[in-house]
């Protein structure tokens, strides 16, 4: 079998922002999901959706702050949606169900990064519960709404390569590490989607993960300024210093593509990066996705995990 994981050519690139993906494309009548349409790349995405005719439904945790933030956005519906809480996933979902509306595309774009250790649920890792744990149970509970031929798309990172699913540890119980967690997350959101893929793709439903690039939004809120001095983002005055940080319309490019972009069409479960199929990691190489990242066996482990906290599989017997 050949490897699919490999750049196709989209003619895109790091620099390609979101209007220039979607140049030509209308979306008229879809109807787009974006958790955390309203913020960071989230919101560049709504922007650029519904600049192209969608219909966009955010999930947010504030339901005035995305009021505020989406103001002058024709075409968005915000809902209220806390994905550390799967109570609040249920309900959020329940509602849009019983909406009687489908979903074209689902963004899984909300997410948190190097906070401190932090408990939530059962006790669950905050990080590997928000950014994975959540959107994994919204998207089974809104099954019934996603629409054959429908994209969903999983927003991972870069920081994937920083760890596999540590599955001897996977709450982070003997010992606390926030770069750890969050590339453990990332590794999860794009294991999601490469088994969300084989189990959708018989009705046409196909899922992606992307790694979006490095780009300055909300995202860094729990590191400090030495920090990101330190690391070479930022000079000693707080001025963006790295070169290869890209703006947010940069940013959500690929997410953008890879929800919308006939050039996908008949593919899936496959990691995305500046606007094109990734490479597969390479030691020594930058950017590709790491084979932790995109092992079909460890997706499949993931999902059982998944779906025994979560308490919720939407494809209980085809997992």
């Amino acid at each position: 079998m050949s490897d699919k994981q490999v750049p196709i050519g989209s003619g895109f690139g790091a620099h390609t922002t979101a209007d220039e993906v979607l140049a030509g494309l209308d979306l008229s009548g879809k109807r787009v999901i974006v958790t955390g349409g309203h913020s960071g790349l989230g919101l560049e995405t709504t922007r650029a959706l519904a600049g192209a005719g969608a219909q966009v439904t955010i999930g947010a945790r504030s339901i005035e702050a995305a009021r505020r933030a989406v103001a002058g956005i024709d075409g968005v519906e915000i809902d209220r949606l806390d994905l550390s809480d799967l109570e609040s996933v249920r309900v959020f979902a329940e509602r849009f169900v019983a909406s009687g509306r489908s979903i074209d595309i689902l963004i899984n774009s909300a997410g948190i990064m190097a906070c401190p250790e932090t408990r939530v649920g059962d006790g669950w890792e905050a990080q590997f519960a928000t950014n994975h744990l959540g959107h994994f149970a919204l998207v089974n509970r809104l099954w019934p709404a996603i629409s054959p031929g429908a994209r969903i798309v999983a927003v991972s990172s870069g920081g994937h390569h920083n760890s596999a699913i540590r599955w001897e540890d996977v709450q982070f119980e003997t010992g606390y590490d926030k770069w750890r967690a969050y590339g453990q997350s990332k590794t999860a959101n794009a294991l999601f989607a490469v088994h969300l893929d084989r189990l959708g793709r018989d009705t046409d439903i196909r899922a992606f993960s992307l790694h979006p690039g490095k780009i300055f939004t909300p995202l860094q809120r729990h590191l400090a300024k030495e920090e990101m001095v330190s690391a070479g983002w930022i000079d000693a005055d707080g001025n963006p210093i790295d070169p290869t940080f890209k703006t947010p319309a940069q940013g959500a490019a690929t997410q953008v593509w890879a929800a919308t972009s006939p050039q996908l069409d008949g593919m899936g479960g496959l990691y995305c990066e500046d606007c094109d199929i990734a490479i597969r990691a390479t030691d020594g190489a930058p950017g590709g996705v790491s084979d932790h990242a995109a092992d079909p066996e460890e997706a499949a482990r993931l999902w059982i995990l998944s779906a025994r906290l979560t308490g919720i599989d939407a494809f209980a017997a085809h997992a």
